[in-house]
C-alpha cells in the first residue's frame, strides 16, 4: 500500500512528533502509486491495542491506539532506507508482526542492491527490531542484474510459527524462502519452476494451516503448497481464473475451509473460490484493488465482511454470511476519498474497526455503532 507524504501525517499538531530514534521521511510518494495495496494493515497486539501501518518512501508510518479501544492514537515512523512503499505484513498468534518488504539502494558498481527484507514488531507500540535482508536469488556477478526484474514479497506463516516469503523470480517463476519456527533460515532461495507468472504472487494459509503461494498467468493460477509444515512446497491444482494483479488474498470461513477472494480482471467483479466449490461472483465491480476481509458475527451470525475501494476513491463495505455466497452481497459507500485499500479489524471492545488512508496521508477511522446491524459510526480523523 503506498500513501501520501509522511510529513503531512506527523506535522499536524495533535499528533505527537516522531521519536529522535525514528528519524523523518525525505520524501512523499504519490497518491495511488502503481504498487499493489497491502489489505491486512490494520491488526490488534496482544495487549488489545489496534496498530496501522503504512508504508512511505522511506519507511513506514505507524499509528498505536494509546489505550486499548481507542479513541487516541500515537504516530511513529519507522525508517528503512530504500524500501519500495509496499509492504507484506502477517502477524501471529503471540501477536508479533512481520513486516517484508523490497529493499533498493545504488551500488558502488552503479546496479541496484536489491534485497528482500523483513523486520519484526514484538509488542505494540515498541521500537521494531533492525530490518533483515534475506537477499535475492540473484546474488552472483553474473546474474545479479536479474534482481531488478523480481516481484514484490509476499509473506505468511503457517500453523507451526514459520514464516515463509515469496516472490514471482526474473523468469516468471516462483523462488521462495522459509524459516523454521525458531527463527533459523532452513535455505537459500528454492526455485519452484513455473512460468509466465505476472504481477504480484499472493500467499495465503490454507485448510490445514499450512501456507499456499498463488501466481496469476492471466486466464490461471498457479498454486504451491505445504504437504505439512516444514517440507518443501510442491505445485499443487491450478484455478482456471482470470486474477487482476494484486488482488488475491483469503480468509477462514469455516473450521476446515478457506474461501479464497480476488477481483475478476475482465469484469471488476469480486470473486471467491474453496476447492470442491465452484467461483461465485459478489458484485462490486465498481470497485479498485483488492477486498479486505474480516470474519465476525453480526448480530449473532457468523459473517464475512468485505471492504474495497470504489471507483469513486471512497471505502465501501459489505457483508454476508459465511459460505453463503448465493446470498448475494450489497456495498455501502461510507468516508471520504481514500488511497491503497481500507483495512478491517476487531477493536477491544469487540466493535468492528474500519480504516483508511486519507489523501493528505492522514489515518481516518469508523468504528461499530454499538447497536444492532453493521451501524458505523462518524469517521475521524487521527
Amino acid at each position: 500500500m503506498a500513501v501520501w507524504s509522511a510529513r503531512k501525517s506527523q506535522g499536524r499538531k495533535s499528533e505527537p512528533p516522531p521519536s529522535s530514534r525514528s528519524g523523518r521521511p525525505e520524501a512523499g510518494v504519490p497518491m495511488d502509486a502503481p504498487l499493489p495495496a497491502t489489505t491486512n494493515w490494520l491488526l490488534r497486539g496482544k495487549d488489545g491495542r489496534l496498530t496501522a501501518y503504512a508504508p512511505v518512501e522511506g519507511g513506514v508510518l505507524r499509528w498505536t491506539e494509546t489505550t486499548p479501544g481507542g479513541p487516541e492514537w500515537a504516530a511513529t515512523f519507522l525508517p528503512a532506507h530504500g524500501l519500495v512503499p509496499y509492504l507484506s505484513i502477517t502477524q501471529s498468534p503471540e501477536g508479533y508482526v512481520y513486516l517484508t518488504g523490497l529493499r533498493r539502494r545504488p551500488g558502488a558498481d552503479g546496479q541496484l542492491n536489491v534485497d528482500i527484507v523483513y523486520g519484526v514488531q514484538y509488542q505494540s507500540g515498541r521500537p521494531m527490531r533492525d530490518w533483515h535482508a534475506l537477499g535475492t536469488p540473484y546474488l552472483t556477478p553474473r546474474n545479479r542484474h536479474h534482481a531488478a526484474n523480481i516481484g514484490l514479497p509476499v509473506s505468511a506463516l503457517d500453523s507451526a510459527g514459520a514464516l515463509h516469503i515469496a516472490i514471482r523470480n526474473a523468469g516468471g517463476g516462483l523462488c521462495a524462502r522459509s524459516q523454521a519456527p525458531t527463527g533459523r533460515w532452513l535455505s537459500k532461495w528454492a526455485d519452484l519452476k513455473g512460468s509466465n507468472v505476472t504481477g504480484t504472487v499472493a500467499a495465503t494459509v490454507n485448510e490445514d494451516g499450512n501456507v499456499d503461494f498463488y501466481g496469476p498467468t492471466g486466464t490461471t493460477v498457479l498454486r504451491w503448497s505445504q504437504p505439512k509444515p516444514g517440507a518443501e512446497f510442491a505445485r499443487g491444482e491450478d484455478q482456471a481464473a482470470e486474477v487482476a494483479d494484486g488482488t488475491f488474498t483469503a480468509v477462514r470461513t469455516g473450521k476446515e475451509s478457506v474461501t479464497r477472494f480476488w477481483r475478476d480482471a475482465g469484469t471488476g467483479e469480486v470473486r471467491t473460490w474453496r476447492p470442491g466449490t465452484a467461483p461465485r461472483t459478489l458484485g462490486g465491480a465498481s470497485g479498485t484493488g483488492p477486498v479486505s476481509l474480516l470474519r465476525t458475527p453480526v448480530d449473532g451470525v457468523d459473517c464475512v465482511l468485505l471492504a474495497q475501494r470504489d471507483a469513486t476513491g471512497r471505502p465501501a463495505l459489505t457483508a454476508y454470511p459465511a459460505e453463503r455466497e448465493e446470498t448475494g452481497a450489497d456495498w455501502s459507500l461510507t468516508g471520504d476519498v481514500c488511497v491503497g485499500v481500507p483495512a478491517l479489524a476487531i477493536d477491544a471492545r469487540g466493535r468492528v474497526v474500519l480504516a483508511a488512508i486519507g489523501t493528505d496521508g492522514t489515518l481516518r477511522v469508523t468504528r461499530q455503532k454499538d447497536e444492532s446491524g453493521l451501524a458505523l459510526d462518524a469517521w475521524t480523523r487521527v
